[in-house]
């Protein structure tokens, strides 16, 4: 008889009458939010709760300055723009992240570097990124991906020996610490996404972080179609007048990427459950790492002792097709997904072949000129290691698992170790 799910035996997991927990989470304190800005009549631009938000959330973060917009692909378009990175600079990300990290580079006519990331936790590697820095090179932007972070360390060092900025893409590390400083208040500028999936959520929106009151002033105004902040935040301060503004009090050419007083509200009641649910899921992404460490085929992604509080966006582990008999991955996590009766997917595609980033599917915005349209094709980057996790090693699931007890760690557990005693079933 069969007994794996996917092949008709009974599931490690009843969702039906035994369901994972579910996301987004809200409460009466949201629908009582938003009902509070309906009868407001202020909907959008700089309202109460975006204010009250933007300062909420800086504290939180630890930094002087934070400013929502419409989503976290735009906050990376603004933050390149404030540091003034543009035509002919290049920027260096990572292979394995998701498109927008690439794109805004290309929004803003920059070069896009990909280099790949380190085995032991997927994030960018410092030592490809030193081989990568040129004297074109303007910016770094680090992507803490999934449960990890980024050796802020090493990437801090090597910024300040080539005098480069650095832009943390924390769109899955919302609340995370690194030496006791949280995600988005080490680089110049941090990055912050709320789109539906991510762990503080609006359905979509996002914000910028800094402690530079001159970049702060400049996103503000990128943000909200060039106009200078309704209060200064460089007050008394030499603003770099020729290039972001003139003696007239004009600004700079932008469009209108703000958020609405309705995405603010519910960002202010998440962000009160946020250091609660982030202590949740470590508790649980811990317990079942311990558990994955002691199940053969598996291993968990490490943890930098330097990392000081964790934040899932999704929980990943490491699959060793060899130990399941040369099982391949795929079969791996279908049959895991079966299981478990929840998405079970690979990680993001490199980004070097990827099929939702495809620079030169647009020449009549990207085609600048011959060398440009050449230097912008990923096909042209080599991602080793990044190719091997995608093809061969990444399991990923929503955070939303870790939202649980331990014991559906445990079920999670159990469910693994029955694929690996029965992985015959799907080599037949």
């Amino acid at each position: 008889m069969k007994k794996l799910a996917i092949h008709g035996g009974a599931p490690s997991r009843d969702v039906t009458n035994n369901p994972w927990p579910t996301w987004p989470v809200w409460g009466q304190e949201e629908e009582n939010a938003l009902l509070e800005v309906l009868h407001s009549g202020v909907w959008s631009y700089n309202g109460p709760k975006e204010t009250e938000f933007n300062r909420l959330f800086a504290a939180f973060t630890g930094v002087n300055h934070a400013i929502c917009t419409v989503n976290g692909t735009v906050t990376m378009q603004i933050a390149l723009e404030a540091l003034g990175v543009g035509l002919g600079d290049e920027v260096i990300v990572p292979g394995l992240t998701w498109q927008a990290t690439a794109a805004t580079v290309l929004d803003v006519n920059a070069i896009p570097i990909l280099v790949d990331v380190s085995e032991e936790n997927w994030c960018i590697d410092p030592t490809e990124i030193e081989k990568a820095i040129t004297p074109k090179t303007k910016a770094i932007i680090p992507v803490h991906l999934y449960g990890a972070f980024a050796d802020m360390d090493a990437i801090m060092t090597l910024a300040k020996k080539h005098s480069l900025y650095v832009i943390e893409d924390c769109a899955h590390k919302h609340g995370g610490e690194w030496k006791g400083k949280k995600a988005g208040s080490i680089g110049h500028i941090g990055s912050f996404s709320y789109q539906l999936s991510k762990h503080l959520t609006a359905g979509e929106g996002g914000s910028v972080t800094t402690n530079d009151p001159v970049l702060a002033e400049r996103m503000d105004a990128l943000r909200n179609c060039g106009r200078r902040p309704e209060t200064t935040i460089t007050e008394g301060m030499d603003k770099g007048a020729g290039e972001y503004g003139d003696d007239d009090g004009n600004f700079i050419q932008s469009g209108n990427l703000r958020i609405t007083e309705f995405q603010a509200a519910i960002l202010i009641e998440g962000l009160k459950r946020l250091p609660q649910q982030n202590a949740l899921r470590d508790a649980n992404g811990e317990y079942l790492n311990k558990l994955l460490s002691h199940i053969p085929g598996v291993s968990p992604i490490i943890r930098d002792q330097r990392e000081t509080q964790k934040a899932y966006f999704n929980f990943a582990f490491r699959y060793h097709k060899k130990e399941f008999k040369g099982l391949p991955i795929d079969k791996f996590r279908s049959a895991l997904q079966a299981e478990l009766g929840i998405v079970v997917d690979a990680s993001y595609e490199p980004l070097n072949n990827c099929s939702l980033y495809v620079p030169l599917t647009k020449p009549a915005r990207h085609k600048l000129n011959d060398a440009y349209w050449k230097a912008i094709d990923p096909k042209r980057f080599s991602l080793p290691v990044c190719e091997r996790i995608f093809k061969e090693e990444s399991v990923c699931m929503h955070h939303k698992v870790l939202m649980g007890s331990k014991d559906d760690m445990d079920l999670i557990a159990r469910a693994i170790q029955k694929i690996y005693a029965h992985a015959g079933e799907l080599l037949e």
